[in-house]
């Protein structure tokens, strides 16, 4: 009950995380933004690294590769958060939870470049996150909107995010895989800042909450609940639970922005919901589990 929990609240710190997102471009510009939060991310996780050495936790992890996974991720990283934050100037909260939580559906389909081979699942979670997706952002000339086509782009980058961290993980410490691509990210996205965009320190201080929470809360307080509750979570659960990321990104943009959703989209929302967690869950899983919860 205490995993599921913690899950659950990080579920809602990244749900309310668009929230932020959105609100963070009133002050500034996308990659201004990007650059301090990840930054800001990675400057939350270094008293946790600092922990985790102290009390020899952290795996042994050549050098090198920390670095090579780093960057790999880094890039991805960049390119997936900026593509969302982006994305999110011509769309809002609601659709980008959604949007962006295809990537669980992705993972799996894209995988079959990699000889994975999906279960029956995943197609079937493909099918619902698809008719799902075309409820919620295909427009009756059955054009997509600019905000949402960057939003779905982007989730192909944090379904390859994945599938790199699958790669990376067993052969590096994934607290320190964490800080080094925060800080590669971050350094891109200022670095991009820079030459595009113009960036103001009243900017900087007019935007500190929303940093605080889009950095430090989703990225550092996030990340760690997320790390100490799957250590003791039931996988399956952990699946369902984290799905309901985008649940709360609907909530978010409804209590907190006033977006507004017309019975079609939130059908459309349903359905990609109902894909992400089919996609996630076996038959033989969801069987288990419901014999388990009537058992009890």
């Amino acid at each position: 009950m205490l995993a599921n929990t913690l899950l659950l609240i990080t579920a809602a710190i990244w749900g309310f995380g668009f929230v932020a997102q959105v609100v963070g471009m009133n002050y500034l510009s996308p990659f201004a933004f990007i650059g301090a939060r990840f930054l800001l991310g990675a400057a939350s996780l270094v008293p946790l690294v600092l922990f985790f050495h102290y009390r020899k936790w952290l795996p042994q992890s050549p050098l090198r590769t920390v670095c090579a996974g780093s960057i790999v991720l880094g890039l991805i990283l960049f390119a997936a958060g900026a593509l969302q934050q982006v994305g999110i100037v011509y769309s809002n909260a609601s659709n980008a939870g959604f949007i962006t939580g295809l990537y669980m559906v992705l993972v799996p389909l894209i995988g079959l470049a990699f000889k994975y081979r999906p279960g029956l699942n995943a197609w079937m979670g493909a099918v619902l996150a698809l008719v799902g997706l075309f409820l919620l952002s295909v427009k009756a000339d059955f054009t997509m909107g600019y905000g949402d086509t960057l939003l779905l782009i982007g989730s192909v980058g944090w379904a390859l995010h994945i599938l790199a961290i699958d790669y990376f993980a067993p052969r590096a410490a994934p607290l320190l895989l964490a800080l080094g691509q925060f800080v590669v990210c971050g350094c891109l996205a200022l670095a991009v800042s820079v030459v595009l965009e113009t960036t103001s320190w009243e900017q900087l201080r007019a935007a500190t909450n929303v940093l605080i929470y889009a950095g430090v809360i989703t990225v550092g307080v996030a990340y760690t609940l997320q790390v100490i509750a799957q250590e003791r979570a039931d996988p399956t659960h952990a699946a369902i639970i984290l799905s309901l990321e985008a649940v709360f990104g609907a909530l978010g943009g409804y209590f907190f922005l006033q977006e507004q959703l017309t019975a079609r989209e939130l059908f459309g929302c349903a359905l990609m919901l109902a894909g992400m967690l089919v996609s996630q869950v076996s038959w033989r899983e969801l069987v288990s589990l419901f014999s388990r919860e009537s058992s009890v």
